[in-house]
């Protein structure tokens, strides 16, 4: 197979005609000569009516409060850490989604069970998921071609995990309610997703979090399916509407489980 090799601009030596044109684009960044081509131009006048579908990878995580997408990037070249305060349907649908991206997802859990539905309709741990007892998560080995995600599924007192995120690594931490070490895991995530909490809950979120008043009221009435997603001064609440497929494994958005 023929291979291709790569020019530096110190490389040419000689002046035989045509070098010095060649040197300028090698040097201006246009590389080897191509085939002929008109520029594409389009007046400035113009640039108005340019429409370019231009938005964030990820997983679509519902729709905002404007019917916009919404969109977690968990696959990220740097460590991301995310915690859920909220239930396991919320986070069934992210490992699920995630997946779906073409992520690995490791899921540590005390509660095998719960996840196992999941794993047998994913083909047995084999297509993207698989699921672990605490504290026993192995090495991952992420890449940017094979990113993970961890789903910690510990508990109200997560232990310290083995596996921490890091390059094409996020970890979600699942809190099914406010607990002590809650305040501990918000200061380290890059974002917080919150569902519905008590009003007790909702005031101490609210102090750690510095929420506005009206968040810190409308957190103890929020629907099934709803999330407050907050990260560093950005908040924006998501409706998270399964599809017919998601319905069919996991049933209907539930705070509860």
């Amino acid at each position: 197979m023929a291979t291709r090799t790569s020019i530096a601009p110190s490389q040419i030596t000689s002046e035989e005609p045509g070098t010095v044109g060649l040197k300028e684009r090698l040097r201006t960044g246009f590389g080897l000569l191509g085939p002929r081509h008109p520029r594409h131009v389009l007046p400035a006048e113009q640039l108005d009516t340019l429409s370019l579908p231009i938005g964030d990878d990820g997983v679509l995580v519902g729709v905002g409060t404007e019917g916009q997408p919404a969109v977690l990037g968990v696959n990220r070249p740097t460590p991301y850490d995310i915690v859920l305060i909220g239930g396991l349907w919320m986070a069934q649908i992210l490992a699920l989604r995630a997946a779906a991206t073409g992520a690995r997802v490791a899921v540590e859990t005390g509660r095998p069970h719960a996840w196992g539905q999941m794993v047998h309709a994913m083909g047995g741990g084999q297509n993207g998921l698989a699921v672990f007892e605490v504290g026993r998560v192995p090495p991952q080995g992420a890449s940017a071609g094979t990113p993970v995600l961890v789903v910690r599924d510990c508990g109200m007192r997560p232990p310290r995990g083995r596996v921490v995120s890091g390059p094409w690594q996020s970890v979600l931490t699942l809190l099914p309610y406010l607990s002590p070490v809650a305040p501990r895991l918000i200061r380290q995530a890059g974002l917080v997703g919150v569902q519905r909490i008590s009003p007790d809950e909702a005031m101490e979120l609210g102090r750690a979090m510095a929420l506005p008043r009206r968040d810190v009221e409308a957190l103890p009435a929020l629907p099934d399916g709803v999330t407050l997603w907050c990260a560093d001064r950005d908040r924006q609440y998501v409706m998270t509407q399964p599809t017919d497929a998601e319905t069919g494994l996991l049933g209907a958005a539930r705070r509860v489980d």
